[in-house]
């Protein structure tokens, strides 16, 4: 339960042009923007929020609250708080381009370095706490933050009650390779030697910030993804509310694959294992469309066999940084959902 005084949060009311130079801007100048959804959390869903604030102002992210490493870990153990280290991630992703964004985005990745308590703590992490115990809001708070920062986009969190991650993993224990194990917490998921076969939360069946359960049934798109997968992206399919919202929204659903497996929780996974994990966790999920980046599929027949289990077509598109790691390039990711988005047609109020 909370302590230091932070109260319970009140949720309720609360084209490409083929070029890497391309900066496409949807609408802009032409009425109403699409209204976009990006799901996810850590790094991931920076790639795809630094992405998707060039194409469309109407931009909001739902971001899981299940992290309980390094700093979010600390604040949330002593404090009783949501992890503030992915909805900080994601805040400094939506920064702009300008001297004002680019300075609050340094400012609030910002990790202090010491010989005492404040050591590898992040001044954003330490902001949003405090304005959660100011405000008893998670919604409200990560609202002001985002307007002093002059986000070009929302940040909520899927839940509004700090989650735990559990995993069964084959193998974990390297001397009983075909051994089921349970596994809990998000970091030592992510870390975890063997294969990751099933992800749960606990509490089970959390609920969903109504905010975000509002966001996405009101959108014209919803993308969920990169990111990692059993950590940052599946967790919002545990959570029921979000998961219906997911199922009933009118908006068109976007997979969006990462480039390479992650070392521990993903060793080894395909593309289209990716697809596959994701379909066992929602099977009854649709999807309009899997992306991924050209370079990074093998085996496309299987990648597109994948994607018809979830109804969805495949967009292959060169998304991939030019250095050779495994980071997307903002722009080029940027002129994929672009191209996405206008293949596909517009829908409600964006049409």
């Amino acid at each position: 339960m909370p302590r230091k005084g932070v109260r319970q949060a009140r949720t309720a009311g609360s084209r490409d042009r083929g070029r890497r130079t391309a900066r496409p801007r949807l609408g802009r100048g032409r009425g109403a923007q699409p209204k976009v959804v990006a799901l996810g959390g850590g790094m991931g869903l920076s790639a795809s929020l630094t992405a998707l604030r060039r194409i469309t102002g109407d931009l909001t992210a739902v971001v899981t609250v299940a992290d309980d490493g390094g700093s979010s870990g600390r604040l949330r153990d002593e404090l009783g708080v949501l992890p503030p280290g992915d909805l900080r991630k994601a805040l400094a992703a939506l920064c702009g381009d300008d001297e004002w964004g680019r300075t609050w985005s340094e400012v609030v990745q910002h990790r202090f370095k010491s010989e005492g308590a404040l050591h590898d703590h992040a001044v954003g992490n330490l902001l949003i706490v405090a304005l959660w115990e100011q405000l008893g809001d998670h919604v409200r708070a990560l609202d002001l933050v985002g307007k002093l920062l002059g986000a070009h986009g929302r940040v909520l969190p899927m839940s509004a009650v700090p989650l735990d991650l559990e995993a069964e993993v084959r193998g974990h224990d390297p001397r009983l390779p075909d051994a089921l194990s349970r596994v809990r917490g998000q970091a030592t998921v992510a870390l975890t030697p063997g294969e990751v076969r099933q992800v749960n939360l606990v509490p089970a069946d959390p609920p969903a910030v109504p905010e975000a359960v509002e966001a996405v049934l009101d959108a014209d798109w919803v993308v969920l993804g990169p990111g990692s997968w059993f950590s940052s992206v599946i967790p919002h399919l545990l959570v029921p509310e979000l998961l219906d919202a997911l199922t009933r929204t009118k908006a068109r659903r976007v997979l969006s694959l990462n480039l390479a497996p992650q070392p521990g929780e993903t060793d080894g996974f395909s593309p289209q294992r990716h697809v596959e994990v994701l379909v066992q966790h929602a099977p009854k999920l649709a999807f309009d469309v899997v992306l991924a980046d050209q370079a990074a599929v093998r085996d496309q027949e299987s990648l597109r066999e994948a994607a018809e289990r979830l109804g969805a077509g495949v967009q292959l598109a060169p998304v991939a940084a030019p250095d050779g790691t495994p980071r997307h390039d903002p722009e080029l990711l940027a002129a994929a959902f672009d191209r996405i988005f206008r293949m596909h047609g517009r829908i409600g109020p964006w049409r």
